[in-house]
């Protein structure tokens, strides 16, 4: 143990070949470089964090489990994690946030539940035919070209709605002129084999239901209408007549794909709460042993004297088990000091800068493509020097504790 440490502050003290002196350069350059201050930055965050939502979990759950009926079973769910290796964790970490609803669980449940607050677009990415009457418009709307009238229907053709959209779809029906309205039909203009004419309504042909049609005077909407199952609609003539008619950019806005979890901004989050679900089950188990310490005659006295169960877990169980949390949270805090596993595997190529920390850094410097040896043992001199308070304060609890 003594040599290593020798060799990495002797190590230190060189440039990356070896062969010059440079003192203390490679140390300045921990607070000069860009990247390694954001590794310190986060790993700071990670010390705040991780140890502190663990532990704050772990105590719940182990207050929880002394009130259900299936506590062993729970406590041994929860404490599952920590079997599998961190690797494992951060591959199945991977796939929980892949950006893609199809193949990610976090999409999927954030997806559904904003699916069932919000209506989707009924035909994301669908597009007027070139050479019909609609032309782009702001919002990614599209809108007529010419003015509309009663009594000569509109053939608002569509291109480019997707299968799956318009599966069980009705066949588009020809809007025909109706007193005192302004009508017309949305239809995908797309004929299965080929054969079809361009903005011509054949037969077979699929209507898009749903859509929403506004009639438009003056940059104001003066009326409004959705198709109904056939693709027709109809708009009062007394306020449409004259007007152009427009389709909004709400009826072909992409689906709602969820959140960039690995995204620069929420990839640090992410992977703490990775940790935190390995980890919580540890801290579980520990305060949970303490828990089971704390004498039962103490706890009813306080509940007759009319404490409720708030004023009982605050005053009474939390105090009693001040010990216990010191140990979990300085464990914790000493294990996420040399958090690498998780970061390396999670984090994606394009989001790994701003997922950096320190051990991470260590061994890119160290073992990775631009390696500098001499800022690697720095760094990892460094890291030493951040561990070794806190082990000092833990040695210094065990030793008072063994004491007479």
């Amino acid at each position: 143990m003594v040599y290593p440490i020798v060799f990495s502050v002797y190590r230190s003290l060189f440039d990356a070949s070896g062969n010059s002196f440079v003192g203390l350069g490679n140390y300045g350059e921990l607070f000069s470089d860009d990247a390694i201050r954001a590794a310190l930055r986060n790993n700071v965050v990670w010390v705040v964090v991780a140890p502190t939502v663990s532990t704050a979990l772990g105590l719940v759950f182990a207050v929880l489990t002394e009130r259900i009926r299936w506590g062993t079973a729970f406590k041994l769910v929860v404490f599952m994690p920590m079997a599998i290796s961190m690797l494992a964790a951060g591959i199945i970490f991977r796939l929980v946030y892949d950006q893609d609803p199809e193949r990610g669980v976090a999409n999927a449940v954030w997806v559904s539940v904003h699916d069932t607050f919000s209506d989707p677009a009924p035909f994301p990415g669908a597009r007027p035919r070139p050479g019909s009457d609609l032309r782009p418009s702001g919002g990614g709307g599209f809108t007529t070209r010419s003015a509309v009238r009663a009594g000569t229907p509109a053939s608002l053709p569509l291109v480019a709605a997707r299968r799956d959209d318009v599966r069980g779809a009705r066949p588009a029906v020809l809007a025909g002129p109706r007193a005192g309205m302004v009508t017309g039909t949305v239809w995908r203009d797309f004929t299965r084999g080929g054969g079809g004419r361009p903005n011509v309504l054949d037969r077979g042909e699929k209507a898009l239901a749903g859509v929403v049609v506004e009639a438009v005077k003056g940059g104001v909407v003066v009326a409004s209408g959705t198709t109904a199952a056939d693709g027709t609609f109809a708009l009062p003539a007394a306020k449409a007549e004259g007007a152009r008619l427009r389709l909004p950019g709400t009826n072909f806005a992409a689906a709602y794909r969820g959140v960039e979890w690995l995204g620069p901004a929420l990839v640090t989050p992410a992977i703490i709460g990775s940790y935190v679900w390995m980890w919580a089950g540890f801290a579980m188990v520990l305060i949970a042993a303490g828990l089971a310490g704390v004498p039962r005659e103490l706890l009813e006295a306080a509940r007759v004297d009319g404490a409720g169960e708030w004023q009982v877990f605050r005053r009474i169980t939390v105090p009693l088990l001040a010990p216990v949390l010191v140990v979990v949270l300085v464990t914790l805090m000493i294990n996420v000091l040399k958090i690498f596993d998780l970061v390396y595997i999670i984090a994606p190529g394009s989001s790994l800068r701003s997922a950096n920390v320190l051990a991470l850094q260590l061994f890119q410097s160290s073992f990775g493509t631009d390696v500098d040896e001499g800022l690697g043992s720095a760094i990892a001199v460094f890291l030493l020097l951040l561990v070794m308070p806190v082990m000092y304060v833990n040695l210094r609890r065990i030793r008072k504790e063994r004491r007479p």
